[in-house]
């Protein structure tokens, strides 16, 4: 991130106001948005909905061992997802 000299940037009547404010400091502008995690490619969806996939398959009696193997993740990752609270 570079600093950009705000008279050179923003209109005149923008710099007096923030004059106010700051005088010969610095202000970060922050990103409008940020996105989390896997929102923008869906990898969070997939997740979610694999995890609720291993739920109900444990709810309809498959074993951790065969959930593990299934999914190619080690049972103590799988015993997370099932016991993990609903967000």
């Amino acid at each position: 991130m570079k600093y950009i000299n705000a008279s050179d940037l923003l209109p005149p009547a923008l710099v007096q106001t923030l004059q106010e404010y700051v005088q010969g400091g610095y202000v970060y502008i922050p990103a409008r948005e940020h996105k989390g995690w896997g929102e923008k490619s869906g990898s969070r969806e997939a997740l979610a909905q694999r995890n609720e996939e291993i739920r109900s398959q444990k709810q309809a009696g498959a074993t951790l061992e065969a959930l593990a193997e299934t999914y190619h993740l080690s049972v103590s990752a799988i015993r997370k997802i099932i016991y993990q609270k609903e967000k």
